[in-house]
């Protein structure tokens, strides 16, 4: 028996229990129609998952942006749906044991879907305030793996064989091979399901073509590699203009929309104000405690302080944007004379990059040729070399009062 619900709203029929409900489908401004079984639903009303529809995907984009009021929530359900995707058309059903095969699938949709469970409210922004050493990777972790939440999803999943450290580690083998690389690939790598959906989702909320690509094509052009007893994710050549497209959508939407000046200066003001009030909203290490938290609690605590930045943010009054096209050297100069007139000012300084696995993963991406041979990615295209040094957006922001005069400064450069 199926199930109608729309992700964005209520149920439609909701005098149908979840034991008469088989799977359920809800709809995605994405990616269409998003199907989930009886047992995921459950897992999903949770409240440590719940939490998430009030944890924007962008922090502090909609001020610039105001269509991106969009969620964790969505991204996480939309990148299940792709990780899905890309998993059966790398095994199909008859290529592997079947019950192999659902096992490793299961774990694959559990891990996409809960990849950003452990982010703090606004997102990124927030992470300055969880303890020291911690990383929302961290809260994700351990939500997984000993909470509520990691108990409620072995409740729900241990019939099927798939258990909280088969979610965080992936390591599938079978017939002498191992494929956790080729999982853990799908979801986290140079061509994963996380970055696949945000583009496309950031891109449509934001109401910019940058994040834009063929992602149907490029997904259609991923395979299976075997190499050393291992199994991992390539690329066919003849999808190479398509994963190249992937790769620069990404970099733009950083230039354009991730980097832009208006969520980065109320960023710097927030940290602005967590250095003048120390102990503030300081995020707790219980992870009971931690699910309780979103958007909401920051945007109230903020409004019930008397700080300056804390005012200016609430009252959207950010520090003015003098100038973001500065060399290094200008850029300093530029920051000891307007601190010699005494003038107000924040400084930025931002790093964008083509690739964050470049150089640094130790999975390697394979690429098979129309000939049928593999080959590393990194020496088949030359889009990393090319982009191999990140661009820098050196900025500085002023006090609105103080605009004119540093205006007049700057012209002196």
């Amino acid at each position: 028996m199926n199930g109608y619900w729309n992700a964005f709203g209520p149920k439609k029929k909701a005098v149908l229990s979840y034991s008469l409900i088989m799977s359920i489908q809800i709809r995605d401004s994405i990616h269409g129609s998003i199907v989930l079984s009886n047992r995921e639903l459950q897992l999903i009303d949770h409240p440590a998952f719940q939490r998430l529809r009030n944890i924007k995907q962008l922090g502090f984009a909609d001020l610039a942006f105001p269509g991106a009021t969009h969620s964790r929530y969505s991204h996480s359900l939309g990148a299940m749906e792709l990780a899905t995707r890309i998993f059966d058309g790398l095994f199909k059903p008859g290529d592997l044991d079947e019950a192999f095969r659902k096992r490793m699938r299961q774990a694959v949709r559990l891990a996409m879907l809960l990849h950003d469970l452990g982010h703090a409210p606004l997102s990124h922004t927030m992470e300055m305030r969880m303890p020291a050493g911690v990383t929302h990777e961290d809260y994700t972790y351990r939500l997984i793996t000993d909470s509520s939440f990691s108990r409620e999803m072995t409740r729900l999943f241990a019939d099927d064989g798939v258990y909280p450290k088969d979610i965080t580690s992936l390591e599938f083998k079978q017939g002498g091979l191992n494929y956790q690389p080729i999982l853990k690939q799908i979801i986290s790598s140079e061509c994963d399901a996380d970055r696949m959906d945000y583009l496309q989702r950031d891109s449509f909320y934001c109401g910019v073509n940058y994040g834009k690509f063929d992602a149907d094509w490029l997904m259609s052009c991923l395979t299976a590699i075997e190499q050393d007893g291992a199994v991992y994710l390539g690329i066919k050549s003849k999808g190479m203009f398509s994963f190249e497209d992937f790769l620069l959508s990404r970099y733009h939407m950083f230039a354009s929309v991730y980097l832009h000046h208006t969520p980065v200066i109320f960023e710097k003001m927030l940290q602005k104000y967590f250095k003048e009030s120390k102990e503030a909203f300081e995020l707790p290490a219980d992870l009971e405690a931690y699910i309780k938290l979103d958007d909401i609690d920051i945007q109230m605590h903020l409004r019930q302080s008397k700080n300056s930045w804390a005012q200016r943010i609430v009252q959207r009054k950010p520090y003015s944007l003098l100038m973001d096209e500065l060399s290094q050297s200008e850029h300093v100069r530029l920051c000891e004379q307007l601190a010699d007139q005494k003038i107000s000012l924040i400084e930025s300084q931002s790093n964008n990059a083509i690739s964050k696995y470049f150089g640094r993963s130790s999975i390697p991406l394979y690429v098979q040729t129309k000939r049928g041979t593999i080959v590393e990615l990194e020496s088949y295209t030359e889009l990393f070399k090319r982009y191999q040094r990140p661009a820098q957006f050196n900025r500085i922001y002023v006090a609105p009062e103080d605009k004119e005069r540093a205006r007049a400064l700057s012209q002196t450069l």
